[in-house]
């Protein structure tokens, strides 16, 4: 059964504490999340509590996947551009799909859902997003249709003596390409 997403959900506790779970469950099976496993929730929670403020403020769109039981199964974070130069495009932050979820096509069906939800922002023409490098999640994104358009070598210091590439993506949305 497919994944049912919407943008902008009411932000209850059960929908913090979703993503809370969400996102300690996504680093603890290696996920490249901002975080670097193990961690629990309680140390997720600051990281939430500032995109909730950005929220508040209009500057991120929360889209958010339910499973077929109402449970948070995927996440993404839509940050608009307050530079008067950069606001066609948006950046995409904290893509997960739950450990449990993954390998169904929910990932495709994620980079789908926000890309609709970028094209439904006045004047958006493309997401940029950034990865971590040796992870494999920059194959997925270009077969999302993002093509890499930048890559800072060693930027992302997993641990000392593992740094990674960061790498940056863009998806233009519109017939002219940025």
């Amino acid at each position: 059964m497919a994944l049912t997403f919407e943008l902008d959900p009411d932000f209850t506790p059960a929908l913090r504490d979703g993503i809370t779970t969400l996102w300690a469950d996504v680093t603890n099976a290696g996920g490249a999340v901002g975080f670097v496993p193990p961690v629990t929730p309680e140390e997720i929670r600051p990281d939430l509590l500032k995109h909730l403020v950005a929220i508040e403020k209009g500057q991120v769109r929360l889209l958010v996947g339910r499973d077929a039981d109402g449970a948070v199964a995927a996440t993404a974070f839509l940050t608009l551009n307050d530079h008067r130069l950069m606001r066609h495009w948006l950046w995409l932050y904290t893509v997960m799909v739950h450990p449990r979820h993954q390998g169904r096509g929910y990932g495709r069906d994620l980079m789908a859902a926000a890309a609709d939800a970028a094209r439904s922002i006045e004047g958006i023409e493309a997401i940029r997003l950034t990865c971590r490098g040796g992870t494999g999640n920059d194959r997925f994104y270009a077969a999302c249709g993002y093509k890499e358009v930048g890559r800072i070598p060693g930027a992302i210091r997993v641990a000392p003596g593992d740094d990674r590439d960061d790498i940056v993506m863009l998806l233009p949305l519109g017939p002219a390409d940025l």
